[in-house]
Order: C-alpha cells, then sequence, then structure tokens
C-alpha cells in the first residue's frame, strides 16, 4: 500500500496486465510514493461499501418496528444474525464482543475478493492490503492474550523449554501464513484470468463467454468467498483460544 516500489506490470497484450500499475506519484520527505491500481480498487470498495452502510442505516432507522420487513431489511437481518451466530459458536460467550469486527472483515475481503467481477483488481491481490489485515488480527491475538492471560502469554512461548525457538516462531508465523494464504490465492485466480484474456483472441473470446463465466464464479466468487471465510475462521481460532476455556465452550 503505502510502498515507495511499485512491481513492473506483467504485459500480456497492450491492454491486459496482471500486475500492479502505478497511474502518478509524489515525494514526501524524500520518499516517492505511488497510486496504483490497489489504491483505486480499494477505493472503490471502500465507497460502494459505505454507501451501501449509508442506505442500511437510513432503511433501519425508518423502519416500523411493526410492520413486515421488506426484503432489503431481511437481507440485513439474516447478515446481522449469521455473523453474530458464527462467533457466538466459534468464540463463546465473549464472541458477541466480536461481531462488528468479523462482520466487517468478512464483507471488506469478501468485496475486494469479487471486485474482479466489475473489472478491478481485486485489492486483496496486493500483498499490501492483505499483510495489514493479518496484522491488525495479530494484536487483536495478543491484546486479548495479555488481558485475559496476563503474565501467562508469555511464559508459555517456554513450555516446554526445548520448544522454546519454535513456539516463537509460531507466533510469528500467524500474521505471515494468514496474509499470504489470502494474497496467493486470490494472486493466482487474477493471474490465471489474465493469462486466459491475454492469450485467446478478443473475437473467440466473444463465444467463450460462457466459459469464462464459469471461471470467474470458480476464481473470483467461490474462491473468493471461501478464503474470505477462512480468514475470519481462523482470525476468530487464534482470538478465542486466549479466552478462558469454559467460557469459549459454552
Amino acid at each position: 500500500m503505502g510502498t515507495g516500489i511499485v512491481s513492473q506490470s506483467v504485459l500480456l497484450t497492450q491492454d491486459v496486465d496482471v500486475g500492479i500499475t502505478g497511474y502518478f506519484h509524489f515525494e514526501i520527505g524524500g520518499q516517492t510514493l505511488w497510486i496504483t491500481t490497489t489504491h483505486v480498487s480499494l477505493l472503490i470498495v471502500v465507497i460502494a461499501l459505505s454507501v451501501f452502510a449509508l442506505i442500511a442505516n437510513r432503511a433501519i432507522k425508518k423502519a416500523n418496528p411493526e410492520d413486515v420487513p421488506g426484503p432489503f431489511l431481511n437481507v440485513i437481518e439474516l447478515m446481522v444474525e449469521a455473523i453474530d451466530n458464527l462467533t457466538k459458536s466459534n468464540m463463546g460467550k465473549r464472541g458477541i464482543r466480536f461481531s462488528n469486527y468479523i462482520g466487517t472483515l468478512f464483507i471488506v475481503i469478501i468485496v475486494c475478493n469479487i471486485s474482479g467481477l466489475f473489472g478491478l483488481r481485486p485489492p486483496t491481490a496486493d500483498y499490501g492490503v492483505t499483510l495489514p489485515l493479518a496484522l491488525i488480527t495479530f494484536v487483536l491475538i495478543h491484546y486479548n492474550g495479555f488481558k485475559y492471560e496476563k503474565a501467562g502469554h508469555v511464559t508459555k512461548l517456554f513450555q516446554p523449554i526445548l520448544l522454546t525457538p519454535i513456539n516463537i516462531i509460531g507466533e510469528v508465523a500467524t500474521p505471515l501464513s494468514m496474509s499470504l494464504r489470502l494474497f496467493g490465492n486470490i494472486l493466482s485466480g487474477t493471474v490465471m484470468m489474465g493469462l486466459l484474456y491475454g492469450l485467446i483472441p478478443k473475437l473467440i473470446q466473444a463465444f467463450l463467454w460462457p466459459f469464462f463465466g464459469v471461471l470467474h464464479v470458480y476464481f473470483d466468487v467461490f474462491s473468493g468467498a471461501i478464503q474470505a471465510y477462512v480468514f475470519c475462521m481462523l482470525t476468530m481460532v487464534f482470538i478465542a483460544q486466549n479466552f478462558p476455556e469454559d467460557e469459549v465452550q459454552g
């Protein structure tokens, strides 16, 4: 995201690329910062989600509790209930406190993942997006670890003492594995579709739209939804492992 080095675009034809393209750059404190396809795509996603949230908020405020909710409010209610149930079933009694974070995380990731359907380069195909998301989760993991386990959150790394290096490496590897899994899966789909669009002549593509549609469903929708779900599940599991055992089971 905020890096001064922009990867060179991998051009397949004159109008198809699967890399990160820099549109313009500026200098701040002697550092060169680029505005890239990732920034533009992420901005569009944020604006779209913000508009949706404002519309949903207005609809909820205007709704009459005594009336039967319409289709839009039913969808919103189903989304909220699904996220609440998901967090409570995986995190126990304290899970409801993380519903807002898990819900926001899931919606942002899945919309970023499927943004390729609308001609955007998925922001999650940029490691500069997935790593900060994983680092936020990493901070929450250890914040709750110190909150509930106190000093035991550190001393457990030395139990048993011979496995201390492995325990430390395991903790450090958590954000790396989470971010790389999401990044790698979304990037691979982006590259595959870019290769197909770049190698198959446009005249032939017009007759292969069902084939491309199936591939988009798999790489953008199915894989995108799975990766968003996996990321959120790992987030809940890693945070909840610091809670008292009886609360998680309850």
